[in-house]
Parts: structure tokens; C-alpha cells; sequence
């Protein structure tokens, strides 16, 4: 097979999926904005809360319906869209707040920029996908750890505007900054050609001739569209592994600092240096589970997963030492993120990358339900309770319940692959 020569460095193609998902994941920074929201336009935390819900809500959605558009439309126009769209978001915030209207508010951040966000999510993956098949885990989560890592940059950034000039002028800036940003990642992504290989892999680990749309791996338990992928039981074990796994890391996310308070018996200031903390542990297990899992198998890294949080978990309410009940969050933070980064390169394994992005798209519907059901849950049970402590025993159940359709999967895949590769691929 004759190597034909790449039209794009496949690793400014990764930083170009990086600046995407570093602009989109600034929606992790929106506690920032909470307090002087209130304070400033009187609105209630809850009500400004509800924006923030939206947003998650219509990124799922977006993500869910768009993917087959990034399909059909390739990467760079659907990265404009998405950075026009989450520019206007943000915006369009600002001229809310300006105008002191709420309804407007959770019109522009919450359902405009929430599309934007779905649709930036799910654009890069595919094509990260493909310029990576050696190292689909690695690429894939040094994406998903910009988006993890959002946060951490727009954090003190919108704190410090807000205090020196306003917060619609924070809006603003921040709006034109990641329109910037993402419009010039999204410029230069690019599907690579058709029968490419990278340089230093052995052709005979690829599969070209069963993928008009880029490279792949011929391992891969099966080449589907995104309406085949719906018709298989995995994926519908994915999408409750996902689901499972995200509730448990998003219901940590939302009491994080009140639960150190009062498990740990710290401040509220010692609470917030360990909630400071999260967003590096964040973004640092996507690309560290996202790169181990290419080498001890995608399958078994989600069974760490469960693993590690079904002792954390057990253990957590039972420690009052503040820096080991820190630790074990860490580690289910770094299990939330690494559950993300590892899921773009798990479904390329399971269903190929002719239609990844809409598969993916589909998959990440279950986000829009853990973000719903995580925080809802634990602050059900601690307003019934007065304690989180059920809270933890109840997400431990779930958690078995998740590990045991990890197993199911594992089963499932080696029936498949030992019986015959690529054979009747919707039994599975």
C-alpha cells in the first residue's frame, strides 16, 4: 500500500481540538458568576443556578442531534458554527445582564451557548479519532482535558474583570475571546485522506478499504452508522455505564465544598483550597486514564473505574482527615473526567469511526440526564436526611450496578471477537 502524504500535522490538529474544548469548558467556571449575579440583579441562586442547567440540557441535546450534521458537513464548518454560536451565547448574556433580563439570560447562556457547546463537544472527536488510530486514547483525551481544564483559565479571568470593570463588559470579552479561539481551531481541522497512515505504524493493524471517510483500526468490533449503533445492546450498555459513572462525579461536583465542610469539619475557606484543587484533578485524569487506556484496553479501564469509586465511596463518609477525604474525592473526580476522555476512542473500538461523531453524540444524552439526576438525588436525600451518608451508600449501589454492565460488555465483545471478528456486529 502506497503512504499517501497527510494534508495536516496531526498534532496541530489535537491543539486545534484543544482550543474548542478549553473555550467550550469554561461552562465548569460558572459558579463565578453566581454571587455577583445575585448580588448585582437581585436574582435568586437558584434562578441563576437554572441557567447553568439549561445550558447542560442543550448541550446534550445538541450534541445528540447535531452529530450526524458534523458528519455530513465535516469538522471545520461545524467548529465555526459551534464557535459562532457560543460566542453569540456569551455575548448575548452580557447584553442580558445589561438589560437586567433574566428570561434572556437563560435564553443567551443557557439554550445559545449550551448549543454551541454540544456542537463544539462532539466536533473535533471524529477527526481526532482518525489522525490518531495509534493513539486514539491519547488524542482523544488531550481534547476532553481542555475541556475539563476550562475552568481553571476562565475562572480567575471572569473573577478579575468582574471586580475591575463589570459583569456584562466580562461577557463580553470573554465572548469575542472564545469566538477567537475556537474559529481559529476549527479553521484548520480537517478529515485526513482516505488511505493515510501515520508514520511508524505497521498498515496491516489498519483498515482503509471499509471506511470511505478516513482511516481506521481493523480491530474494531464493527463499522456502523449511527442508526446501527442505536439497534445494539452495547450501546445502550455504554450509555448506562456513562450514565452511571457521570452521576456519580456531577453529584460530588454540586456539594463539594459544603460536603468537605461537613464531613471533614473544615471552614469554608479550607474547603474551598480542596474545591480549588478539583479542576487539575479534573482535567489531569482525562489525559492520564485517556492514555492508559491504550494499553490496558478501553473495557478494563471503566472496570477501574467502578472499582476505585465502589471503595472510595464505602470509605469516604467514615474519614474525617481532611486531606484523605480529599484524596478520595480526587480520585473520583479523576475517574468523572477520565470516564469522558476515554468514551470518543471506547465507541471507535466498538462501532468504528464512520459515523463516530453521531454515535458519540447519541452516548453523551446520557450527560444531560446525570447532570439532572446526580445533584438532584444527593440533595434529596441531605434535606430528608440532614446527612450525605445515604447519599454515598446509594451511589455505591449504583456503582455495582455499573461495574456489572462493564462485565456484561467485556463478555460480550470477547464472544464476538472470538467467534468471528466483525460477524453479525448488531448481536452484540
Amino acid at each position: 500500500m502506497v503512504r499517501t502524504e497527510a494534508n495536516r500535522n496531526r498534532w496541530l490538529i489535537a491543539l486545534s481540538a484543544i482550543a474548542i474544548h478549553l473555550s467550550i469548558g469554561s461552562i465548569y467556571a460558572y459558579s463565578v458568576y453566581q454571587n455577583p449575579l445575585r448580588d448585582e440583579l437581585g436574582w435568586a441562586i437558584s434562578d441563576v443556578s437554572l441557567a447553568f442547567t439549561v445550558a447542560i440540557v442543550f448541550l446534550a441535546l445538541s450534541a445528540a442531534f447535531l452529530g450526524g450534521f458534523v458528519e455530513n458537513h465535516g469538522p471545520r464548518t461545524s467548529g465555526l458554527i459551534a464557535a459562532g454560536t457560543f460566542g453569540l451565547g456569551i455575548i448575548g448574556a452580557g447584553v442580558s445582564v445589561q438589560l437586567e433580563s433574566y428570561a434572556a439570560f437563560v435564553l443567551t447562556f443557557g439554550v445559545i451557548s449550551g448549543i454551541g457547546i454540544g456542537l463544539g463537544y462532539i466536533t473535533p472527536i471524529s477527526t481526532l479519532v482518525q489522525w490518531f488510530p495509534d493513539r486514539r486514547g491519547m488524542a482523544t483525551g488531550m481534547a476532553v482535558m481542555g475541556f475539563g481544564a476550562g475552568a481553571l483559565v476562565t475562572g480567575p479571568v471572569a473573577n478579575y474583570v468582574m471586580e475591575t470593570a463589570s459583569i456584562p463588559v466580562t461577557f463580553y470579552g470573554l465572548g469575542v475571546a472564545y469566538f477567537l479561539l475556537m474559529a481559529a481551531g476549527a479553521s484548520y481541522l480537517k478529515k485526513p485522506p482516505v488511505d493515510w497512515v501515520p508514520d511508524g505504524i505497521d498498515e496491516s493493524e489498519l483498515d482503509t478499504a471499509n471506511n470511505e471517510k478516513g482511516v481506521s483500526v481493523n480491530t474494531d468490533l464493527a463499522e456502523l452508522t449511527g442508526s446501527e449503533a442505536l439497534r445494539t445492546p452495547r450501546f445502550y450498555l455504554v450509555w448506562l455505564v456513562m450514565f452511571i459513572n457521570i452521576s456519580a462525579g456531577i453529584m460530588l461536583l454540586s456539594v463539594a465544598s459544603p460536603m468537605t465542610q461537613v464531613i471533614a469539619q473544615v471552614d469554608a475557606a479550607t474547603a474551598a483550597s480542596v474545591v480549588g484543587l478539583i479542576g487539575i484533578f479534573n482535567g489531569g485524569g482525562r489525559i492520564f486514564w485517556a492514555t492508559a487506556s491504550d494499553y490496558i484496553g478501553r473495557t478494563s479501564t471503566y472496570g477501574v473505574f467502578f472499582g476505585l469509586q465502589i471503595a472510595a465511596f464505602l470509605l469516604m463518609p467514615q474519614i474525617t482527615h481532611l486531606w484523605l477525604f480529599a484524596g478520595l474525592l480526587f480520585l473520583i473526580i479523576s475517574a468523572y473526567g477520565g470516564g469522558f476522555a476515554c468514551l470518543p476512542a471506547y465507541l471507535g473500538d466498538l462501532f468504528g469511526t464512520k459515523e463516530l461523531s453521531a454515535i458519540h453524540g447519541y452516548t453523551l444524552t446520557a450527560w444531560g440526564a446525570a447532570g439532572v439526576a446526580g445533584p438532584m438525588l444527593i440533595s434529596e436525600i441531605v434535606e430528608r436526611t440532614g446527612s450525605y451518608v445515604m447519599a454515598f451508600y446509594i451511589i455505591t449501589g449504583a456503582l455495582v450496578v455499573g461495574l456489572t454492565a462493564v462485565g456484561v460488555l467485556y463478555y460480550r465483545i470477547e464472544d464476538v471477537r472470538e467467534s468471528s471478528p466483525r460477524a453479525d456486529p448488531q448481536a452484540t
